[in-house]
């Protein structure tokens, strides 16, 4: 190879090393690209007297027992009959059921009632103690009994609002 040709790729490849590291600095302190907002959930109205389903409903889970991931366990077996998964966490709270408790700001709330009917045994429909993610949660107490066959909807007898996670595809 001649000595020009030498110069010429050596040139050429300087000015790619500089080209490249002048964009990679450039791309390492420029602002981010904004995205816009998207809701986190859809709204629905369920009106009395229309059906209310098991994949309307988001429910946390809180174990209030000393065995080691029961409230996953609960919440896994919720998802299975259609539910959708919340949070899933100690008891953060001073309440202690026995077996099930669970807790929606209105114990009458027919989310709160599809989700009692689910479990084996006394189930308490309460007030939380302590500030909820979602409207219905589940408080899992040490003699819980675990599911029973059950429906996974009901006819509403109130109005409900509720939230369905909003998905978008790319």
């Amino acid at each position: 190879m001649s000595k020009s040709m030498e110069r010429l790729v050596v040139a050429g490849a300087v000015g790619v090393f500089i080209g490249g590291a002048f964009l990679g600095v450039n791309l390492a302190f420029s602002e981010p690209e904004s995205v816009a907002e998207e809701p986190a959930c859809e709204v629905r109205e369920i009106a009395p007297g229309e059906v209310l389903s098991s994949n309307l409903v988001m429910v946390d889970v809180y174990n209030a027992s000393k065995r080691a991931g029961l409230a996953n366990r609960v919440k896994i077996n919720l998802e299975r009959r259609g539910f959708l998964g919340g949070v899933t966490k100690n008891n953060p709270g001073k309440l202690s059921p026995k077996n099930v408790a669970v807790l929606s700001a209105d114990p009458q709330d027919p989310r709160a009632k599809l989700v009692a009917a689910q479990f084996k045994g006394k189930v308490q429909r309460i007030k939380p103690d302590f500030v909820v993610d979602n409207d219905i949660s589940v408080l899992v107490g040490p003699d819980y009994s675990g599911f029973r066959d059950a429906r996974t909807k009901l006819r509403t007898d109130t109005a409900v609002t509720v939230c369905v996670p909003a998905i978008t595809l790319p």
